[in-house]
């Protein structure tokens, strides 16, 4: 176990000297006066961090266990040769944890799960039905960033006639909200029976939800000239001002015929701005995608066509089960989940990734 703790010592030395020197970069009066550059470097060394500290408690149960087998080498009194076999072993099983640990720690990390996360949640099949459906998947991440203490921010809501949504946007903000959200992405499929049915029959609906990381820089320009800003009057909750004063923001990204909204907030120059924060994060979204030419791939398999036979998860409520299609995992607390109780799912999530990565990257 020594050997294999030492492998990852090298292994992780480089990261842990890259920490080493982002700690004394960050404090460098140059660097603070460029908040762009600082920001950058601060960011990195937060990713480094948790290896660099792995690396560290590593190395002195690598020390303490040379320092034991040594005292063994060395000892010829039985019981004090009990006591450092006792401590090599406790050690021996400490270096495996870590090196485990630190196995996960090297997996190829998504830069943006730091993001905050921007959720476009919308009904597809099933009309009435699937509008209520995304009603509820909205209140259900609500709860679930509340339960994790992020905050929650409606950008746009587009209601129906009967209480349901036809589509959503809401930004989820608290350090690490894209990593768990991004789970989320696919279609849902609803099975129950609507109150308007009077024959007891299930019905079958869909909503789909695709997650994109709130992105501060972008590596490439947005041309004014590509832009179209237009100004209209808000709807729903907000009393006499939102329907008197053009507060809401309708940014139209031209070459593309990306269109975003905000009426969330009561300023025009609030919600333009943070319409222009969603626009660069659909086309950093899109650009990013593009670079790896799986762009109209992985769209689709984010969100597909919103068909019922395309989801994630499954929520039954004649049975109060929920089924999440990746992992097959199956919870029969529906109530639970729809307040937000979905750790169970987004850790099974992150366990298969991690497998998988681990089965493709473990033996390098």
């Amino acid at each position: 176990m020594e050997n294999i703790g030492k492998d990852y010592l090298q292994k992780t030395e480089k990261s842990r000297a890259r920490f080493d020197e982002l700690t004394g970069l960050i404090s460098r009066p140059e660097i603070i006066a460029d908040n762009r550059e600082w920001k950058k470097l601060v960011k990195e060394r937060s990713s480094l961090e948790e290896l660099a500290n792995a690396h560290e408690q590593l190395s002195e149960f690598v020390r303490n266990l040379e320092g034991c087998e040594k005292d063994l080498a060395e000892e010829n009194d039985v019981e004090m040769k009990t006591l450092f076999e006792a401590e090599i072993e406790v050690l021996n099983e400490k270096i495996e944890a870590k090196v485990e640990e630190i196995k996960i720690l090297l997996l190829p990390k998504d830069e943006n799960d730091d993001s905050n996360a921007i959720v476009e949640i919308r009904s597809a099949a099933g009309g009435d039905e699937s509008a209520l459906f995304c009603l509820e998947l909205c209140r259900m991440y609500s709860h679930y960033a509340e339960k994790r203490h992020w905050k929650v921010e409606y950008i746009e809501m587009n209601e129906t006639e009967i209480g349901g949504i036809k589509d959503a946007t809401l930004m989820i903000k608290g350090k690490g909200a894209f990593a768990r959200m991004k789970y989320e992405s696919g279609v849902h499929r609803v099975q129950r029976v609507p109150e308007t049915e009077s024959q007891g029959r299930i019905h079958t609906s869909t909503s789909t939800v695709a997650v994109l990381p709130e992105v501060e820089e972008i590596d490439f320009e947005i041309l004014d000239s590509d832009l179209r800003i237009d100004t209209y009057h808000s709807g729903g909750a907000g009393g006499q001002n939102v329907n008197k004063v053009e507060t809401a923001i309708r940014i139209t990204y031209m070459p593309l015929n990306i269109v975003v909204t905000c009426q969330d907030e009561r300023s025009q120059l609030k919600n333009k701005e943070k319409a222009f924060n969603i626009l660069k994060a659909k086309l950093y979204d899109y650009y990013e995608e593009l670079r790896n030419s799986e762009y109209e791939a992985n769209r689709k398999s984010q969100v597909g066509r919103g068909n019922r036979n395309e989801r994630i998860r499954t929520y039954n409520y004649p049975q109060g089960r929920v089924t999440d299609h990746r992992t097959n995992l199956s919870s029969y607390d529906l109530t639970g989940v729809l307040n937000g109780n979905l750790d169970e799912f987004i850790d099974a999530m992150i366990l298969k990734e991690r497998t998988e990565l681990l089965e493709n990257y473990g033996q390098n």
